[in-house]
């Protein structure tokens, strides 16, 4: 597994940034990495969704919950990504700082593959939370 975090401040209150962040069918919008997002079914705050990625279009299936003003937790549980990506708010008072931490690997043979691609991921990560914070603060 390889881990990654990023964090960046935000100028907002955290219900500001939550209620950007936790309208996850807008992902594709902020992530660039993710192609496009189709929801399976929900049951309260868990959200079963197939996304589709950019690496080579491949679709895996998340498990994603949103935990009101906290966290959005995504785990990987089908496809080329085995793991998950964590997203979570941290108020400081009239800001926000958002942390999206990565714990994943690539799956079957493409495991190989999952410590050269950690840096895209991050440069990634720090692209799509760099969007959120510009659309949040405008």
């Amino acid at each position: 597994m390889t881990t990654i975090e990023v964090k960046v401040k935000i100028n907002a209150p955290i219900e500001k940034v939550w209620k950007v962040v936790s309208d996850i069918d807008n992902e594709p919008r902020f992530w660039k990495g993710t192609k496009e997002v189709r929801n399976i079914s929900k049951n309260e705050n868990t959200i079963e969704r197939e996304i589709t990625i950019a690496f080579r279009d491949q679709k895996c299936i998340q498990e994603v919950t949103l935990d009101p003003m906290k966290q959005i937790h995504a785990k990987f549980t089908k496809g080329i990504i085995n793991g998950e990506k964590i997203m979570s708010l941290i108020p400081e008072g009239d800001r926000t700082t958002l942390q999206t931490q990565w714990d994943m690997k690539l799956t079957g043979m493409m495991g190989m593959f999952t410590s050269m691609i950690k840096n895209h991921i991050k440069s990634g990560t720090e692209q799509a939370m760099q969007k959120i914070k510009e659309e949040i603060e405008r």
